[in-house]
Formats: structure tokens, sequence, C-alpha cells
């Protein structure tokens, strides 16, 4: 029998703020037989306020269905202010810091979810203090994905940025990856091999999958052919090719129609687009729920993933993959790299080079022509696919034994 593991759990953003590896993350491991506690920041992600129910204070302690979490106070903020943005991510750094060196219970392992880069350094400090080794999630390459997104331009402080990454990997015990591009990167830049783990990121399957029922659907989505596109529509995602190739589709096939859910900085701009190419195969449904989410992807013909044509992508692997697996859905992926290997591994859809609306829209009318019973085939795939080797269980497993591995250095 396994021994109990005391794991920190040190994140940013923790339920109710949408995070992939939260609430279900922190419960399950508990579910394992090991004891969790968590420090966060009070709620604010995405919109930068604070959420109803929550007052910032010095330190707020709640249960969560049994998990213990210490919330610390922070600089809410989330808008297109750099500065802003710096004093969320820094502030959080050094509240997390403070009371994980003087309040929080003695772990034998800290966990760091990674972004921001600030939680790293606040582990670090911690771990080095207090004498636990730090596991640390890379979720996002800095700086890659900084200058990648724009986020951050200028050369000094992308240099900075990766001097302290480096600082992190080099006194963190162990780094997980979610792809197998990204170890590669970290091995390119020195990292040990032994010490990077690749760990696919999960979905709340529990959420996604509950029994549909279809008062739930903002549109209805029968007699149409619909690709989904669900979550975050920004600059990384580049969808304007997606509706040049809706403009394709239109002129071919005005069965198809295709469904974005959510909400981000590109929607307003997204939304003049359609106007100008006088769409009428396009609908916006705006930001809802993850179980409301689930009834609409459960309900689309093929679920749609796309970013910028950009070799940083090409070694990402965007976590709606893996929901669009689990729902059962046939996949097309717009992204060169490590997800449009995953998803031929998985044969459960095609894959086509990012911001080729040509390319977009050709497999798209492919997908149209073809019979149910084939499609559903595709998607049965990619969902056993998911639960054989990307779910929550399989992940937690590797997890585990990776903080087994370094409580014992």
């Amino acid at each position: 029998m396994e021994a109990v593991l005391k794991i920190l759990l040190l994140t940013q953003w923790f339920d109710p703020e949408p995070t992939f590896k939260g609430l279900v993350f922190a419960q399950k491991l508990q579910a394992e037989g090991h004891e969790v506690e968590v420090i966060t920041g009070f709620p604010n992600y995405p919109g930068g306020q604070i959420y109803a129910g929550y007052k910032q204070r010095w330190l707020q302690r709640e249960s969560i269905n049994g998990i213990r979490v210490n919330r610390v106070p922070l600089y809410p903020s989330h808008d297109g202010s750099g500065i802003k943005r710096a004093f969320n991510y820094i502030s959080f750094a050094i509240t997390s810091c403070l009371f994980g060196l003087f309040m929080a219970k003695k772990a034998q392992v800290i966990y760091a979810y990674h972004p921001p880069l600030t939680v790293g350094m606040s582990a670090v400090f911690i771990g080095f203090f207090r004498r636990i080794p730090v596991v640390y999630d890379i979720q996002d390459m800095w700086p890659d994905t900084l200058k990648a997104t724009g986020m951050l331009n200028n050369k000094k402080a992308l240099k900075l940025v990766s001097s302290i990454c480096q600082w992190i990997y080099r006194r963190a015990a162990a780094l997980v990856v979610l792809s197998p591009g990204f170890k590669q990167l970290l091995l390119e830049r020195g990292v040990p091999a032994h010490k990077v783990s690749v760990i696919y990121n999960w979905c709340d399957a529990s959420v996604l999958t509950q029994p549909q029922t279809t008062n739930k659907l903002p549109i209805p989505m029968e007699n149409h052919f619909n690709v989904v596109f669900a979550g975050t529509m920004g600059k990384a995602q580049a969808l304007d090719s997606v509706l040049q190739a809706a403009a394709i589709v239109q002129n071919t096939n005005t069965n198809v129609r295709f469904v974005f859910v959510g909400g981000g900085v590109e929607i307003t701009h997204l939304k003049k687009l359609a106007q100008e190419l006088l769409l009428d195969n396009i609908v916006f449904i705006p930001r809802m729920p993850m179980d409301e989410v689930g009834q609409v992807l459960a309900s689309a013909d093929v679920l749609l993933v796309h970013l910028r044509n950009d070799p940083l992508f090409e070694i990402t692997v965007p976590s709606k993959t893996q929901a669009y697996m689990a729902v059962g859905k046939p996949i097309l992926m717009a992204v060169s790299g490590d997800a449009a290997n995953l998803v031929e591994q998985a044969d459960c859809g095609l894959s086509v080079q990012a911001e080729n609306e040509t390319a977009i829209a050709d497999a798209v009318l492919k997908l149209a022509s073809m019979p149910h019973d084939v499609l559903f085939a595709m998607g049965q795939r990619g969902k056993s696919y998911y639960q054989d080797k990307l779910s929550l269980d399989v992940g937690v497993k590797k997890f585990i034994n990776v903080f087994e591995t370094v409580k014992k250095q």
C-alpha cells in the first residue's frame, strides 16, 4: 500500500475560476488517499473582478468538497495592460510565498501550476526554505508564448523572463509538460531528460458528458451540419481564417453551419468580419457554463480546433482537444505538430494546416459528405483513446508517480 503523500497545491487560479488543474485534480488526489492543501488567490479570472460572494482580506480559509483551500489577496486584473497584469502576477507571488513559508502545513511535495511564471518563483522559495521538492507543471512555454501571442515583445524583458525560467527549471525537482514537443524544447535548453515527464492534460469529462437535455441548447442544432468551435476567441486562435473558410463552404453546401461558443478579445472583430463577408452560416453563442457547453458539443457533428500558424503551437496540444475527444465527436484539427499527431494516432478526425482557409473548407466539406456511421465511429475512437491514455485517472496516476519519485530524492 502506498504511503500517504502530503501535497501543497500552489496555483493562482482555482475553482470557481475555470482552470485545468483545480478542484477536480485535488479531489482525485485525495480520493487516491493523499492529503491536499491549496494556496490560491481570490477568484477574479477571466474578468479581472472579484467574484460575487468573495471579499479580499489577508486570508480566507474554506473547504470545497473536502479540499482545504487558502485564499490570499492579489491585485485583480486581466485586461490588456501589461503593467496591471504584472501587478496581478507579482502580488499573488508575494502573498502566496508568505503564506507558504509561515502558515501552510508542512508538505512533502509542492505542486506548482504555470502560468504565470511567478507561481514557480513562489514555489521555489517555499521549497528552498522549507526543504520541500517542487514539481513544476508547465502549461505555457514562456517566454515563447508571450512573444507568439503578442503579450510581450521587448527583447530585454523576454530575455529576463527566459533567465527566470531557467532558474526555476534548475531548482525544481521535476518538470511536467503537456506534449512531447514541450519536452524536446526543454532538452534543447539544457534541462536533463530525467527531470521532465510528459503528462497530457485531461478534461472534466463528468461535467462535459452529463446526460443531454435539449432545453439547455441555446440554439436548435438539428437540420444543419454543425461545425463547433468552443473556447477563447483571441489573437492566438486566428479565427479570421475559419470565417474565410466558412465563406467558401457557404458557396458549396448551405447545410453546413459554423457555431462559435465563448468569448474573447477578438469576438467583436469576428462578428464584424462575418457581416462583411455576408455569412449566413455563422452563429456566435456567448460564454456559458461547462455543463451547458457539453450539451452543445454533444449535439455537434464536427468539433474544430484552430490556432495561429506559429512554430510554438506545433508543440502545443490545445486543452479543448481532450474535451472534444471525451464527448466522442469527430475532430477537425487545424493545428500542426503534436496536436495533429494525437488526432492521427487516435484516428478520430482530420488534420489540416492552420490559417489555410481552402484546406479548412475542403476538410469541412469532406466531413459533411461522410455517412453518419463513419462519423460516429470516428468520434468513438477518439473517446476510447481519451479514456485509455488521456483521462483524469490515467493522468493522476502519472502525477502520483512523479510525486513519489521526488519525495524519495
